[in-house]
């Protein structure tokens, strides 16, 4: 497995090692021992799966308090722009993002620790999205910024994003509470 840092303190891209022939391929998307070696000193305790249409944007969530979760993302079907925003108040790279493709083709995953804020947007014609979190979802600790917030001016690659109400009423980058400390 290739393991690559990211500009971004914590954050993580991962190449899992890919076995292929002509029946097609093979790889570990999970491997506790060899992900706890990355760095990724957690235990998953809820996976999830969405699917979703292109131009899709989810995000940016996040939940706080004992709830609040690392993720490990990665794309079954189709391809995503995912994101993470730095939200650990005192952090040297507070309000700042990094993106990269997630796809069938490439088998790349993002680990995502706690302190993050999380979204994605479908690049292709649908998407099937995946993520293992180290703690349950809990709706009174969700939290979410808004996607097209102008202090982040992430480029979501999507012409007209179609974003769910929900999402519409994320607060700012500048509205959120202090929930993460560096």
């Amino acid at each position: 497995m290739i393991v690559e840092k990211t500009q971004i303190e914590g954050l993580l891209v991962l190449k899992p090692d890919l076995y292929s022939d002509m029946r097609g391929y093979f790889f570990e998307s999970f491997n506790k021992e060899k992900y706890n070696d990355a760095g990724m000193i957690s235990e998953f305790v809820q996976d999830n799966i969405s699917k979703s249409v292109k131009g899709t944007v989810r995000g940016l969530h996040y939940q706080a308090g004992t709830n609040a979760q690392g993720k490990l993302c990665s794309v079954i079907l189709g391809k995503v722009l995912d994101v993470a925003v730095d939200i650990r108040f005192g952090s040297p790279t507070f309000g700042k993002y990094f993106s990269c493709e997630l796809s069938e083709e490439n088998n790349l995953q993002l680990w995502i620790p706690v302190g993050f804020a999380h979204g994605f947007s479908v690049l292709s014609d649908e998407a099937i999205f995946s993520y293992k979190c180290t703690a349950l979802y809990n709706k009174d600790s969700e939290r979410s910024i808004i996607y097209n917030d102008p202090e982040l001016k992430i480029n979501w690659k999507v012409d007209k994003p179609v974003v769910s109400d929900k999402d519409l009423s994320a607060k700012r980058l500048k509205e959120i509470e202090k929930d993460f400390r560096y």
